[in-house]
Parts: C-alpha cells; structure tokens; sequence
C-alpha cells in the first residue's frame, strides 16, 4: 500500500493533541534538538499540533558541536523558544567517578551512551522545570535493530515517530514542509563520529525495505538484522517484574 505522507502527518497531528488533552492540557512539549531528521520532523509536528509557543527545543552540545549550526537553524525555521544545556562538564565528571570506581574502568559501549542518558536527564529537569511533556524521537527502524540507549534517548512521555520508517520520517518531514537539509542530514549519533549506517553495517534503505515487505537480497545482511532484532527486544518491553 502506498504510504500517504499528508494523511499520516495530519493523523500524527491530532494524536500528538490528543496525548496533550489526557495527558497535560497546559503542558508544554519538551524536545532535544540535534539538527537531524527525527528530532527536526518531530518538533514540526508537535508545533503544527500545539503552536510554536508551547514546544520548548532543548540543545544539548558536548562541548564542541560541529553541527549545532544545523539545531540553530530548526529553532529559527520553527520560531520556538530553545535553551542550550552543554553536558560536557557532567559527561567529564561522571566518566572520572567511574573510571576512578572501577579497576578495569569504563568500557568502550559505557562511554558512548552515557552522553545520551545525560541528555535525557537534562531533558527531563527542563520538562519538570517547565511543566513539560518530553518527546520520544526514535523511529522505527532505530527501534527495530535497538539502535538507541536504553533510558537514554529511547526514552520519553510520547513517541510520535515510533511506528515510521526512516523513508517514512522523511517523507512527512517534507509533508510538514521541513527544510530539505535538515531532513537528509546524514544520521549519526554525534558521539563515536560515525554515521548510523557506518555503526550498523547497512543502509536504512535496505532495513526499510525489510521491515516493511519482508524482501532482502543479500543474506548476511537479513541474518544481522535478524539478530539485533531479536537482541534488542527488551528495549521496547516494560520491564520485567516477579508477581505475586
């Protein structure tokens, strides 16, 4: 079936009110802005859904950010309020306590996705500082290879990309009449300097596809996927508890 861009968009709209009518009627909407495509379509949707004056972009640079240009330029395109957190001196001081805690010190995997988890600490003493809801901005084929940290950025209050593709955020992304750059910015985590489809060993045009019709040519590629996939489960799970 071809994928409606306009209707999913004006669809995403109203769930996006709908969330804010149950769930904080004067609450504004929190968002970190990272200048990518997820973060740029989420905040315009929330906008369309809310107005500029009740979305709040959240800029979280650590230290030196060669692309905060591009995070400057949504807040401008979008006319919403933004305020800038840098992490750097937290990222410094909490890698030190655990290196100094630690006598094999921080691992590798614990390095790269601390930053995210401190993002999203900032993000929720800005929503609680100013009566705010925080918004998810994973996608799902982030999702579907758990290619984000857990309490990190694959956390939040309410997810409005969560059920889309890459191709698909995209697509509403231009719907919603987003800048075309901020919307084919080379995904990339910020942190290992690596793009996403470096980091993942494939195209999210290839995992796209997969996802949504089952068809893949190269095998190895499908087994990989096959295995994050099933290795990463539990980050969309509630978790576990025992019960009584």
């Amino acid at each position: 079936m071809e994928f409606n861009a306009k209707e999913v968009k004006d669809r995403c709209v109203a769930w996006i009110r709908e969330f804010f009518e149950e769930n904080g009627r004067d609450c504004n909407c929190i968002i970190g802005i990272s200048g990518g495509k997820d973060s740029s379509v989420a905040a315009a949707l929330c906008v369309e859904a809310l107005g500029k004056d009740r979305v709040i972009g959240v800029l979280m640079p650590n230290g030196e950010q060669s692309d905060i240009d591009m995070s400057k330029k949504l807040v401008d395109f979008l006319g919403i309020e933004s305020v800038t957190v840098n992490i750097s001196q937290a990222v410094q001081a909490v890698t030190q306590g655990v290196q100094c805690a630690l006598t094999e010190g921080m691992s590798e995997q614990a390095a790269i996705n601390l930053p995210p988890r401190l993002r999203m600490a900032v993000l929720y003493a800005v929503s609680q500082s100013r009566n705010g809801r925080v918004v998810n901005t994973c996608n799902l084929s982030e999702d579907w290879v758990g290619y984000s940290t857990r309490y990190g950025d694959s956390a939040g209050d309410f997810s409005p990309l969560s059920d889309l593709t890459v191709r698909e955020v995209k697509l509403v992304g231009r719907a919603a009449g987003l800048l075309e750059e901020l919307i084919e910015k080379v995904p990339s985590d910020g942190l290992c300097g690596k793009s996403d489809e470096d980091n993942l060993g494939f195209t999210y045009e290839v995992l796209d596809r997969y996802i949504r019709t089952g068809e893949i040519e190269d095998g190895a590629v499908k087994e990989k996927i096959d295995r994050l996939h099933e290795r990463n489960l539990f980050k969309l799970q509630l978790m576990p508890k025992f019960e009584l």
